[in-house]
């Protein structure tokens, strides 16, 4: 089997263990800090053992660092928003990480944007518009505005780990990730309230384990030949399965407008996606015909 299908495949298997998150948020009952800190800390102890095996040195640099920070980050904003607004909305909103990837390399990387480059602009920024127009208290608008700033973090963590030169690298900057997340998150134990008993330590050992460290795995072995954009959109199948986990194992569903909102995010990013591909292939194909 070519190397770009096993990264599509280990790529789609790592979305769909990443979509069963929301069904485990909704059914704890501790601080979202101490939900992501925990989770890490099981996750880290995952990436460690497989590092181990594979005999992986730990790499400190400049994108090992900037990994974990955007790790972390989507990690926080994710587990708060959860427990703010609903699972379908906060992942929904996540997943704009394609279009802020677009904005990113448009000023840091001087990419020039194309027609179609603005039109999904501006489809995702009017479908992200949509989730604000259902019946919001504090709470809700917080979660939307978090669900945002998580997808900008994941555009981030896209980049850097698709841009580390092995794998050592991106093995590297996620366990830093986890760590970090897991030494801010712990120390919430000590002052907020939280219900820990065996039952909420299994569904956190699931959450490490099988929903953040294997995929994670999978997700730096992918990166190698899969793009930020196509992991991005492969990982599309997490916000497409999240909200029917919770709908049907929690019972919860998310407002008309958001899921308006929601369809108009996705599909417009989905369509970019398989254009951009395709205009790569017509382009790689030109330039092999000329040789």
């Amino acid at each position: 089997m070519r190397a770009n299908n096993v990264a599509i495949l280990r790529m789609a298997l790592c979305a769909i263990l990443w979509s069963i998150s929301g069904i485990f948020f909704k059914l704890l009952n501790c601080h979202p800090f101490v939900t992501a800190g925990l989770r890490s800390a099981f996750a880290a102890l995952t990436i460690f053992v497989y590092m181990r095996f594979r005999r992986l040195p730990l790499v400190l640099n400049r994108n090992t660092f900037l990994t974990a920070l955007f790790l972390a980050s989507v990690f926080f904003m994710f587990v708060t928003a959860n427990s703010l607004t609903t699972a379908a909305n906060a992942i929904a909103l996540q997943y704009t990480s394609p279009v802020f990837i677009l904005i990113f390399s448009a000023l840091f990387l001087k990419q020039r944007f194309v027609k179609a480059d603005v039109i999904v602009v501006v489809a995702t920024l009017a479908g992200i518009a949509l989730f604000f127009l259902d019946k919001l208290d504090g709470g809700r608008l917080l979660g939307n505005l978090l669900g945002v700033g998580s997808g900008v973090a994941l555009s981030g963590l896209f980049l850097t780990v698709g841009g580390a030169s092995d794998e050592a690298e991106r093995m590297s900057g996620l366990v830093m990730g986890q760590l970090l997340t897991a030494a801010v998150g712990l120390p919430f134990l000590a002052f907020t309230q939280n219900q820990l008993d065996a039952r909420a330590f299994a569904y956190l050992a699931i959450l490490g384990v099988l929903q953040l460290g294997v995929p994670y795995i999978l997700f730096a072995l992918a990166s190698k030949h899969c793009p930020p954009l196509a992991c991005s959109l492969i990982g599309m199948i997490e916000p497409l399965l999240n909200p029917v986990w919770v709908a049907l194992f929690y019972g919860e569903r998310p407002g008309p407008w958001a899921l308006v909102g929601g369809t108009v995010v996705i599909a417009s990013i989905a369509l970019w996606c398989v254009w951009k591909d395709r205009l790569q292939r017509s382009a790689r194909a030109s330039t092999a015909r000329r040789r």
